[in-house]
């Protein structure tokens, strides 16, 4: 990838995520950027596949960013201690890899575009299945219903944390809510 390209989508993804995609536009990516215009239309063809690039960039560093963050985890209970403390430093902005917390690019994304069928869309679906399917991949066989209410509380961590601005409090409920979920599904098992 060109270093002008890389430059254009760092620089789109930042705009985007800290001002939300409908309030930026293409001038203000250039201006930013300092990449002409004509450059910006040789790598990409409109400002839509601008943000699917920048979604794209996002969806990689926030997949690789979990993905470690559960290294080692072997148990459902350290999945889940893993998993919110993970978040809890995201939205304290202690994970410079995700940059400062402003809620989840994805939901913010998808909230900005009311057609669900769109590409823009379906790219939101589609990270939010990824998440879901690299937490599958760490929890017991048998959690389904331990993964959907993880994802549910995912999902509602981050909003409530974003608007709330209480990560400690936010983390601690949910990882104490799904451990409760876990011992219970254990008790039954058994």
């Amino acid at each position: 990838m060109s270093n002008k390209k890389q430059l254009l989508i760092d620089t789109a993804l930042e705009l985007f995520y800290n001002k939300g995609i409908n309030s930026i536009g293409i001038n203000e990516i250039i201006k930013t950027s300092g990449v002409a215009k004509r450059t910006l239309y040789t790598h990409f063809d409109s400002k839509e596949a601008l943000i699917l690039a920048a979604l794209k960039q996002r969806h990689d560093i926030f997949m690789a960013w979990l993905a470690a963050k559960l290294v080692g985890a072997e148990s459902n209970t350290e999945v889940i201690d893993a998993v919110f403390a993970a978040l809890n430093g995201w939205f304290k902005g202690t994970e410079k890899s995700l940059t400062d917390f402003r809620g989840c690019f994805f939901i913010n994304t998808s909230a900005e575009f009311s057609d669900n069928k769109c590409e823009i869309s379906q790219y939101c679906s589609y990270h939010k299945k990824q998440v879901r399917e690299l937490l599958k991949d760490h929890l017991d066989a048998g959690s389904s219903n331990l993964l959907d209410a993880m994802c549910i509380m995912i999902e509602g961590a981050i909003i409530t944390a974003y608007m709330s601005g209480n990560s400690d409090e936010v983390t601690a409920k949910s990882a104490d809510i799904l451990k409760r979920l876990q011992v219970k599904r254990q008790k039954a098992s058994t």
